[in-house]
């Protein structure tokens, strides 16, 4: 199955759900992986490609990371592998080697082609689909970066069988957060369906990309509806920032970001206590985290301030309006939100 991203430039491409096939490139090729992930399934990646001349770089496996040192252990590869400005990086992992993949790509020699190739169903969903690349720094997550599109997605389900299940479950989470935002039908679906099942984790991906795909379709750069994407991502980003990275796998910190997210609108009066329950019985069911404790109230409101979606000294929040739907606002009162905070 095909999922077009159709943009209004050249950066329109194709995402492939199924099993992964044979490529050939006649040009040389880096192929950006970590070790958890090569050891799985590099081999198999390899028998798949043709290229001029292929090269492996290996980077540390984890959210800490995803750095600048990083970065430029990829740059060093594709210097010392001679690429140039036709070669193609290819990033073979979850969302951190994609994102990073994909920065990297953005800038070496002021900009070459990347594709994703995801193993994981974080990355299957949701990172690896929109051209959103960068890494993390001191003052908080994907602040340095850039909109790079890849030329192609390739989602072949069958590397989620290596997969541990707290990184299942942060895939789920993205999924959830998709439904919640634009599809009451897709949640009930969710509701009634085990996506540990393989039929329904290919729906759920299809189901997701498609999503996705109709929204950066419509706002590639993120200056309307694309920020809705972010429900759950501007509490859940505070969060990994405050862990230092370690404690939450990216989609555990956005279930219990979403989780206050829902919070917040409950108290708006924007959603039923209902339907938070109904969100938050969802994430427990593939045992997502939906709660955190908040050591310091007014230490965690001011990182807000750091995130790139805040303008102007005003946080922008994504709140859930019922299932399916949504609102963008920077219209929120300090109170409020010091007052949801604070059941934390």
């Amino acid at each position: 199955m095909t999922v077009k991203i159709d943009l209004s430039n050249e950066n329109s491409y194709e995402i492939y759900i199924e099993k992964l096939q044979n490529l050939t490139f006649n040009r040389k090729v880096v192929i950006v992986t970590n070790p958890t992930v090569a050891g799985f399934h590099l081999d198999y990646l390899k028998s798949k490609i043709d290229a001029k001349e292929l090269t492996i770089c290996t980077i540390p496996d984890g959210e800490e990371y995803k750095n600048m040192q990083t970065l430029e252990q990829i740059l060093e590869s594709c210097f010392l592998a001679k690429l140039d400005r036709k070669s193609l990086l290819i990033a073979f992992g979850g969302g951190v080697i994609g994102d990073m993949t994909g920065f990297a790509a953005s800038i070496y020699q002021r900009g070459i082609d990347f594709i994703q190739i995801p193993t994981t169903l974080l990355s299957q969903v949701d990172a690896s689909v929109g051209g959103k690349t960068g890494i993390n720094n001191k003052f908080g997550k994907n602040l340095i970066g850039s909109f790079h599109q890849p030329k192609g997605v390739y989602i072949d389900s069958s590397f989620l069988k290596t997969l541990p299940k707290r990184e299942f479950g942060a895939g789920v989470a993205e999924v959830i957060k998709m439904a919640v935002c634009f599809n009451s039908e897709f949640f009930s679906w969710l509701e009634n369906n085990d996506l540990r099942d393989e039929k329904n984790i290919d729906i759920a991906i299809k189901k997701s990309v498609e999503t996705k795909a109709y929204v950066v379709s419509i706002d590639e750069k993120e200056q309307g509806l694309r920020a809705a994407l972010n429900y759950g991502h501007t509490f859940g980003h505070v969060i990994e920032n405050l862990t230092n990275y370690k404690t939450y796998l990216h989609g555990e910190a956005v279930g219990i970001g979403m989780c206050m997210a829902n919070a917040l609108a409950v108290k708006l009066g924007l959603m039923s206590e209902e339907e938070e329950q109904r969100i938050q019985n969802l994430l427990k069911k593939y045992d997502i985290p939906t709660s955190y404790k908040i050591s310091d109230v007014e230490d965690f409101y001011e990182h807000f301030f750091l995130d790139k979606k805040s303008s102007n000294s005003k946080i922008k929040f994504i709140v859930p309006l019922g299932i399916g739907d949504c609102k963008i606002t920077d219209e929120i009162k300090k109170e409020d939100v010091i007052e949801v905070l604070k059941g934390f």
